[in-house]
C-alpha cells in the first residue's frame, strides 16, 4: 500500500454497485478527455461502449481500493477465450481524480497481477487509450510492454495502447 494510507482492499462481483458507480465516473470522464459527448458522436460512442463491455460471466474478479468506506480505485480481471485458457484481461482501471498521484493506482495493479499469478495466467493483457498519459506511464513501470491494438478496440477504436505482462 502507498505510505501513510490505509486502504481496505475488497474483492467484489463485476454487478457490485459501487463498482459500477466508479466505472460511471470512469465512462464520464472518458468521454470527456475523448471529446465523445457530442450527438455527432454518437454512433462511435456506441462502437466504443460495445468493445469495452464485459461478460460478467468471464470476470475472475473485481477489486476496490476503499478509503474510509468509500471507493477510490476499481479494476477488474477476466479470462480471456484462448487455446491455453492462460490469457486474461486488465479492465476498467480506474483511481478516483482527486487522489491520483499517490500510489493507489500500482497498489491496485499490484494486487490484479498477484491475482493473475496465483489464478496461473501465464500473460495479462490491457488497454489504454492514447489520451491516458498517467495510465501508461503506470503500465510501463509495473513491466507491462507494448502489443499491437488487438480485438475488440481495433476497429472501434485504433488509436488504443494496448500492452501486455508475461508472468510464467
Amino acid at each position: 500500500m502507498p505510505e501513510n494510507i490505509e486502504l481496505d482492499i475488497q474483492h467484489v462481483a463485476w454487478s457490485d454497485p459501487r463498482a459500477i458507480a466508479l466505472r460511471d465516473v470512469m465512462d464520464a470522464e472518458m468521454e470527456v478527455r475523448y471529446g465523445l459527448s457530442s450527438p455527432a458522436d454518437a454512433e462511435l460512442s456506441e462502437a466504443i461502449h460495445r468493445a469495452l463491455a464485459v461478460d460478467e460471466s468471464t470476470v475472475v474478479d473485481t477489486v476496490l481500493l476503499v478509503d474510509d468506506g468509500v471507493p477510490v480505485a476499481h479494476a477488474g480481471l477476466r479470462m480471456l477465450q484462448t487455446d491455453s485458457g492462460s490469457e486474461w484481461e486488465v479492465k476498467r482501471v480506474i483511481v478516483d481524480g482527486t487522489r491520483r498521484g499517490r500510489g493507489l493506482g500500482r497498489a491496485l495493479m499490484s494486487e490484479i497481477i498477484d491475482i493473475a499469478r496465483r489464478g496461473g495466467a501465464e500473460r495479462l493483457i490491457l488497454q489504454a487509450g492514447d489520451r491516458q498519459p498517467e495510465a501508461v506511464g503506470l503500465y510501463s513501470t509495473l513491466g507491462f510492454t507494448p502489443i499491437p491494438v488487438y480485438a475488440p478496440y481495433a476497429e472501434s477504436m485504433p488509436q488504443s495502447l494496448c500492452f501486455e505482462l508475461i508472468l510464467r
